[in-house]
């Protein structure tokens, strides 16, 4: 009996567990803050609030911050939108943040980065066969969130690469993408029905 009042309690607690906190208002539900923020994303994203912006709606001002700063680095970086998206899926993976896997990583094949890449780095391996840009951000990208710091010589190979302009746009595609993945880690933002989880690594 004790057995299964506990395996009930264990199944509560998943089901607690995986259970949205912060879920999408709906339109109408928006305050006067909340409808300008989702008028200006309209404009801006040509598409209502979607994804990681919905939980951020919560706080209008920081959700409007946000999509600012995302459509820069998103669109306009000084790595361009390849290596854009390889340093995306490096911070997705480190926060083990499948939305944020879902949606980039078909844009990163589209974009040409190699499948068998994409792969090892969703199983939290170095991947085999990256071109010499893809190694000059990983070793930088890797050190940063796995350490909080980045080596003299990632750091020098990354600014006589990317320049100084673009060592700071790296910093800012993993800072923005590891702020969009804790915001959506936080709230237990689901990935669709059609959607696997990456796998989860020991920590």
């Amino acid at each position: 009996m004790n057995k299964m009042i506990a395996a009930a309690s264990l199944l509560l607690t998943f089901a607690v567990q995986a259970a949205e906190r912060l879920p999408p208002l709906a339109p109408e539900q928006y305050d006067p803050e909340q409808k300008q923020a989702a008028q200006e994303f309209l404009a801006a994203r040509k598409a209502p609030v979607f994804g990681p912006f919905e939980p951020l709606m919560y706080s209008p001002q920081l959700m409007s911050q946000a999509r600012a700063m995302g459509d820069y680095l998103r669109y306009k970086s000084a790595l361009g939108n390849t290596l854009s998206e390889f340093v995306i899926l490096l911070t997705a993976r480190e926060w083990s943040q499948d939305y944020e896997w879902y949606v980039h990583h078909p844009i990163a094949l589209k974009a040409g980065i190699q499948p068998q890449v994409a792969q090892a780095i969703a199983e939290g391996r170095r991947p085999d066969g990256m071109s010499e840009d893809e190694g000059i951000l990983y070793a930088y990208v890797s050190e940063l969130l796995q350490h909080h710091q980045v080596s003299d010589l990632s750091f020098e190979r990354a600014r006589q690469r990317f320049g100084d302009k673009g060592v700071v746009d790296i910093g800012g595609l993993v800072g923005y993408y590891t702020l969009l993945a804790i915001e959506l880690n936080a709230a237990r933002y689901p990935i669709p029905a059609d959607g696997r989880p990456l796998p989860r690594l020991p920590h």
